[in-house]
C-alpha cells in the first residue's frame, strides 16, 4: 500500500482525537478508505472512524490491509507534521513508515504491533432523538456543565435541547432551541446522563467540522458525530452514566 496526502490536516486532527481515548488500535486499510472501529480500555465509548480515498492525492491499495499501531506513537509523529507537508505512508519491512515531505523530507518508522482484541462490530442502535447543530454550541454546553459536574444530563422535549448538570449545591441548565443553526427531530421525550469527561474529548471532533449531530434515547448511549463530505467521518458512541441509587 502507499497513500498520500496533500494536506495532513484531517489526519492529524483525527488521530490526535483519537489517541484521547484509544490506547492501541487496528486500522482496515481498504480500497476505499481508511477505517477504524475501537473501544476505549474502560468500555466505555466507541470510535468510528473513516477517512476516504478521496482525501488522498495517492491511494494504492490493492488488497485490505490491517494496521495494528501504538496511537499515542503514531499521534506523536503526525505532530511533527507541518501545515504544507505531504504525507505518504507505506509499510516496509514489517514497521509502519511515514514520510513528510516539502523542502526537506523526514521519514518515521513505526513497529506494527500485535493487538489482541476480537473485531468490534458497530452496535444497531435506535434513536429517539436527532439534533443538528453548531459544534460551538454543544461545546460551550459542556464546558459550561464542567465547572458544575462530572456528569451531564441532555433532554430532548419540544424541539428544545436542555443540558443540565448538579453539583452538591449548584446547578447550571443550558436550554438550547431548534432554529436556524439547531434542528432537533425528536418522538418522544427523552433523558439520559453522560460522563463530562468523556464528552470533553469526543467534543474535539469540532476540529474537523463546524457541526455535529448528536442521536439519543431514554437511559440510552449517545451517538456523536462529525463528518466533512467526501472526506472524513468521525463518531463516537458513549455508554449512559446509570445513577446507583
Amino acid at each position: 500500500m502507499k497513500l498520500t496526502l496533500s494536506e495532513p490536516k484531517f489526519l492529524k486532527d483525527s488521530i490526535s482525537i483519537i489517541s484521547d481515548l484509544v490506547t492501541e488500535a487496528t486500522f482496515k486499510i481498504t480500497p476505499d478508505a481508511i477505517e477504524l472501529v475501537a473501544m476505549d480500555p474502560a468500555n466505555v465509548a466507541m470510535v468510528i472512524f473513516k477517512l476516504l480515498s478521496s482525501t488522498f492525492v495517492e491511494y494504492d491499495v490493492k488488497e485490505e490491509v490491517g494496521l495494528s499501531i501504538n496511537m499515542n506513537d503514531f499521534k506523536q509523529v503526525l505532530r511533527r507534521a507541518k501545515a504544507n507537508d505531504s504525507v505518504t505512508m507505506e509499510i516496509e519491512d514489517n514497521k509502519f513508515k511515514i514520510t513528510f515531505k516539502s523542502n526537506t523530507t523526514r521519514t518515521f518508522f513505526l513497529p506494527i504491533i500485535d493487538v489482541e482484541e476480537k473485531q468490534q462490530k458497530i452496535p444497531d442502535l435506535k434513536f429517539k432523538a436527532t439534533i443538528t447543530t453548531t459544534s460551538n454550541i454543544i461545546s460551550e454546553a459542556i464546558e459550561d456543565a464542567d465547572i458544575i459536574s462530572e456528569s451531564v444530563t441532555f433532554s430532548v422535549e419540544n424541539k428544545e435541547l436542555t443540558v443540565n448538570a448538579a453539583g452538591d449545591l449548584s446547578k447550571a441548565n443550558i436550554n438550547i432551541k431548534a432554529d436556524n443553526d439547531t434542528k432537533i427531530i425528536c418522538d418522544e421525550k427523552v433523558k439520559s446522563k453522560f460522563s463530562i469527561e468523556y464528552l470533553k474529548k469526543m467534543m474535539q471532533g469540532s476540529k474537523l467540522s463546524d457541526k455535529v449531530v448528536l442521536q439519543l434515547s431514554e437511559d440510552y448511549p449517545l451517538k456523536l458525530e462529525y463528518k466533512v463530505l467526501n472526506k472524513v467521518q468521525l463518531a463516537f458512541i458513549l455508554a449512559p452514566r446509570v445513577d446507583n441509587e
